[in-house]
């Protein structure tokens, strides 16, 4: 009887599974199969198609796209750092204590983002600047006079003058910045 009973059990479990959808991940995305009266319907997911009018718009874009992949896991993490400094500065008692904190990340991520930062480029550097005040919800000039004091943040902001930037730049997701904040949905979803 045991015998029988296999592949009665394998049949019913292979025929039913035929007429359940089916989901492949390929090069393009997702493809989903369904079998319907018989026929076998595929589906298929394509990443959305941008059309530009000149070519000089496409370069643009390509080139802010590769920018927003190179930044915005630095401004991620940043902000996941600022606000692993912000729980532990909390637990300190007295303001030389915090000084030293501050001081002491300071030379750690010096330590790791320098080379990442002298190969960025100008138009990396200033995304960068958008990002991590889209992130933290401070403009990197309020979090370096925040952190290190008024004198420092307005040494690096002239810095950052003198190469086009500003430091004091917020992020407008709904106006100046909305080609950015509708790129950083289509890299969340992993579309880019």
């Amino acid at each position: 009887m045991n015998r029988c009973l296999f592949p009665v059990l394998a049949a019913i479990l292979l025929l039913t599974n035929l007429k359940a959808p089916a989901q492949v991940m390929t090069e393009y995305g997702p493809v989903q199969t369904k079998v319907v009266d018989g026929d076998t319907i595929t589906t298929v997911y394509l990443k959305p198609a941008f059309v530009f009018k000149r070519a000089a718009d496409e370069r643009r874009w390509s080139r802010l796209i590769y920018n927003l992949k190179v930044v915005y896991p630095i401004a991620l993490e940043a902000n996941a750092t600022l606000h692993a400094m912000e729980q532990r500065m909390d637990s300190m008692k007295t303001k030389r204590e915090k000084q030293e904190f501050v001081k002491a990340m300071e030379r750690a991520l010096k330590r790791k983002y320098t080379p990442v930062l002298k190969n960025m480029t100008l138009s990396q550097g200033k995304l960068l600047i958008k990002l991590i005040d889209r992130e933290t919800d401070q403009t990197s000039y309020d979090l370096v006079k925040q952190l290190r004091g008024g004198f420092r943040a307005f040494f690096w902001q002239s810095i950052a003058r003198l190469f086009g930037a500003n430091l004091k730049d917020t992020y407008d997701a709904e106006g100046d910045d909305q080609i950015i904040e509708e790129l950083i949905m289509l890299y969340e979803a992993g579309l880019l």
